[in-house]
């Protein structure tokens, strides 16, 4: 039986750890916050990330930034220090970033150990239904050895080498926002010059068929339970952001999304994304600017 180690047991890599253990992986967890991983009841709860890996043949990572990255793996008792000969391979999950990513797979190489990059796009309805896009970057030899656990949480898309999966992930968390952003946009619009919202919404639905998972924030004001926080993707834009600049990109309506989820994020951080419904209101737009609740 694969065993497999999780670091991380917040919303994503908690619900990793349930998909896991039902599909009959022997597991080991790890979180900062002792109980969270206890509360999982999926597999044995470790003390120390290095501990959590003692024997896997897997490990995954899930974690908030790329400073929580680098102090789980690098750290006191970082799940790096057991040194050269292990044979356990590396998923590094999270969205933190590529140079993240880069100098995590430079350490492995001094280390001789080995990682893949394998952020994935998708909440945590996805992860349970086993249906993540999962973007890896590495090595193929490395993902014939991940396949059987990362088949299990969805779709495997190799991108190529260390950093790609990245700046693919944010890519596609940049459309994200824009779509949410949007939406949100045109469902005020749209009400205010007199059309019935569920007729918005549905023509949206029509374009964008990810809007219908967040109905009930975007219809009905139900930003709970959180998917994806509005914090969470002001994290990643932020990300984004240095990634277009570096590469002279134009991003003129990803910075306008920024903008709005920033604002949404100061009264509403913790909620769903769909929270960027509070950004509008049903008055006039001025100065050429979207529809933005009135302060």
């Amino acid at each position: 039986m694969t065993k497999v180690a999780i670091l991380g047991t917040g919303r994503m890599g908690g619900a990793i750890a349930r998909r896991l253990a039902a599909s009959g992986f022997d597991l080991a967890v790890w979180d900062r916050t002792t109980e969270r991983a206890q509360a999982l009841n999926a597999g044995r709860v470790a003390p120390t990330p290095a501990d959590a890996i003692r024997e896997a043949d897997v490990v995954i990572s899930s974690l908030t930034n790329a400073a929580a990255v680098r102090d789980v793996y690098l750290g006191q008792h970082g799940a790096f220090q057991l040194g050269a000969g292990m044979n356990t391979l590396f998923v590094e999950m999270s969205t933190a970033g590529p140079e993240s990513i880069e100098e995590l797979s430079r350490e492995a190489r001094t280390r001789g150990l080995r990682i893949l990059e394998a952020p994935v796009i998708g909440s945590v309805p996805a992860v349970e239904s086993g249906t993540l896009a999962v973007l890896v970057a590495g090595s193929q030899q490395d993902l014939a050895q991940a396949r059987p656990v990362l088949e299990r949480l969805g779709e495997i898309h190799f991108v190529g080498g260390f950093g790609s999966a990245a700046r693919l992930k944010l890519v596609a968390n940049t459309m994200l926002a824009l779509t949410s952003a949007a939406a949100a946009e045109l469902l005020a619009a749209g009400t205010a010059a007199g059309l019935d919202r569920e007729q918005v919404f549905w023509a949206l639905v029509r374009f964008v068929p990810a809007l219908k998972a967040r109905e009930a924030g975007f219809m009905r004001g139900q930003h709970e339970p959180t998917m994806f926080a509005v914090h969470d993707l002001v994290k990643d834009l932020g990300l984004a952001l240095e990634v277009y600049e570096r590469a002279n990109a134009a991003v003129p309506l990803m910075r306008e999304a920024q903008a709005l989820f920033v604002e949404t994020a100061s009264e509403s951080g913790d909620l769903d994304i769909s929270a960027i419904v509070n950004a509008y209101s049903s008055g006039a737009p001025q100065d050429g600017e979207p529809l933005r609740k009135a302060r």
